[in-house]
């Protein structure tokens, strides 16, 4: 799945196209790299977002099409 896509669909970042402009700036990182919208995402790789001085570190889980809301939580976990 894309990054961005993956993004929303966690519900880490609330719309796509917020998504693809924070890959764009460089602050969206894959196992260490910084990763582009359309870079695969699978199970076990390690996503920091830089929001502005807040980092957020996540481990993918699972990656699904679509979940509800109530379950997205479940598609990552924080390290």
């Amino acid at each position: 799945m894309r990054l961005d896509k993956y993004l929303k669909v966690s519900r880490l970042i609330k719309r796509r196209t917020v998504a693809n402009e924070a890959c764009d700036a460089g602050r969206v990182l894959i196992n260490g790299n910084v990763a582009k919208a359309g870079t695969n995402v699978k199970v076990g790789d390690k996503i920091t977002i830089q929001f502005g001085n807040k980092e957020t570190n996540v481990e993918v889980t699972a990656v699904e099409e679509t979940v509800r809301k109530e379950e997205a939580a479940e598609l990552y976990k924080f390290i």
